[in-house]
């Protein structure tokens, strides 16, 4: 008996800046974020981009990208993509971008990754407000995460 259907693994997930694919299909990922500090809040990012690779899986699926707020239950952006792993030794990318994301507070954010309904990895995105450095020129446009 073969199986119809194997869940896939997640091999990876980033939280970056920004995401480019080389015409050889190689992807570039551009700022890779751990946290964001700010000096004051609220604030917006222009983008942020979630690159996610899945392996070891056969059949198609459903990937839900969710980024939840620090009350842990307020969803603030979604995204999903379907995709397709043809046997277990494939591999499918994806990569779900959010533009114009504001923070309205500092705290712990989380990047939720599942698919098809299956909770695969839960990530922290911090938001923390920095002092600016001495000597930094006042005034100027509000600060883009």
């Amino acid at each position: 008996m073969t199986p119809s259907r194997i869940l896939p693994d997640l091999q990876c997930s980033l939280l970056c800046e920004d995401v480019r694919q080389e015409i050889n299909g190689n992807f570039i990922l551009i700022g890779v974020l751990n946290f964001v500090g700010v000096p004051q809040l609220p604030v917006t990012a222009q983008k942020i981009c979630v690159f996610n690779r899945w392996t070891a899986g056969f059949g198609n699926f459903t990937q839900s990208v969710r980024l939840i707020a620090p009350d842990q239950t307020t969803v603030l952006r979604k995204g999903e993509v379907k995709f397709s792993l043809p046997d277990a030794t494939s591999h499918a990318t994806s990569v779900i971008l959010w533009g114009q994301v504001a923070f309205e507070k500092a705290g712990t954010y989380y990047i939720e990754v599942l698919v098809d309904d299956v909770m695969k990895l839960r990530y922290p995105l911090t938001i923390h407000l920095v002092q600016p450095q001495p000597g930094a020129p006042a005034g100027g446009p509000p600060p883009t995460a």
